[in-house]
């Protein structure tokens, strides 16, 4: 029984293999935030590189990704008064007059598998949306969503709007989807441009570290 045990069920996207061990590594009075970082997140952490190199797919990573929010759940229940340490703080959201969201929402279990906190906001939001969750959460990432061509340009409106309220300099903006590229990111005045989700969570670290 061990943490290498925990992150090789994750990986595998056991959920009851993963319930049965983080319950036992609790119960043997192992330190939750260890369980959680060398067992449930080490695990996401191979599972991310792979996704990426094309050898997990993505219903193997949702499947990865509900076994470790299974553990954390039990983990957060043995962390009672102990406030869990995240590396930054993401806004994630699809912009004005698209509805496309299972990119966004991989995206986002990808990003708190490996220790952010995430804000999820939904689909289909107005710059106004963005700028009063960047004013109320204070995050170190804003990115933004599009899957159709006709909304790309509904990215520069939010980092306008970011502009307008003297906020662009407060957040790192990134952008992904489907027909965004790193040209267009450069265009708009965007901090970064992700292909995928394990690409979007590696750009945060790196924005956040530098």
């Amino acid at each position: 029984m061990s943490y290498k045990d925990l992150c090789a069920e994750v990986v595998n996207g056991d959920v009851e293999k993963v319930i049965e061990l983080t319950k036992k590594l609790i119960e043997d009075g192992k330190d939750p935030l260890e369980i959680m970082n060398q067992g449930l997140i080490a695990g996401m952490d191979i599972v991310g590189p792979r996704f990426k190199n094309g050898e997990m797919f993505v219903p193997e990573v949702l499947m990865c990704a509900k076994a470790m929010d299974t553990g954390i759940e039990l983990v957060k229940g043995a962390l009672v008064d102990t406030e869990i340490p995240t590396i930054g703080t993401i806004i994630i959201g699809t912009v004005k007059g698209d509805l496309h969201d299972i990119g966004k929402n991989l995206v986002a279990m990808m990003m708190e598998s490996t220790g952010f906190k995430v804000v999820n906001l939904g689909v289909d939001l107005s710059e106004e949306t963005f700028v009063e969750a960047v004013k109320e959460h204070k995050p170190n990432v804003l990115a933004l969503s599009a899957l159709l061509t006709t909304t790309m340009s509904n990215m520069k409106s939010v980092i306008d709007a970011l502009e307008e309220e003297g906020l662009r300099d407060k957040v790192k903006v990134i952008v992904g989807g489907a027909p965004i590229s790193q040209g267009f990111s450069d265009d708009i005045g965007a901090d970064g441009f992700a292909p995928d989700a394990a690409s979007a969570t590696e750009l945060c670290k790196d924005l956040i570290a530098s």
